[in-house]
């Protein structure tokens, strides 16, 4: 079984790329406090098509979110060193900051789940 479930703050702004043939394409860096709250991990998220759109719209560094998605593994060689990442795939983004009135973002719901 691959099954992630994440709370955190996003540590940066999302990223919104274009990849391939209109597929949309959003990362953000999620941080997530380990238990005591004096050390956090950060972790790459990865959303794509609607979900990446609406990341893209809502979401900026501080915000807080649930995040509930898969592992991912990728490698690649760079300057004769092997490269590896593991990020989260999200198949589901929770927004859980209250909305501050920036934008659209006035519209949505305080507890809104991007499916």
């Amino acid at each position: 079984m691959n099954s992630v479930s994440l709370i955190g703050n996003l540590a940066s702004d999302v990223q919104r790329k274009e990849v391939g043939e209109h597929k949309l394409l959003a990362t953000f860096l999620l941080a997530v406090d380990r238990f005591g709250g004096e050390q956090a991990d950060f972790v790459p998220i990865v959303a794509w098509e609607k979900q990446a759109e609406l990341c893209d719209r809502y979401l900026s560094k501080g915000k807080r979110v649930g995040i509930a998605g898969r592992l991912r593994s990728r490698s690649w060689e760079e300057e004769g060193k092997r490269r590896t990442v593991v990020d989260v795939v999200a198949h589901q983004v929770e927004f859980l900051s209250p909305p501050n009135g920036r934008g659209a973002e006035a519209d949505i719901p305080f507890e809104a789940a991007v499916a």
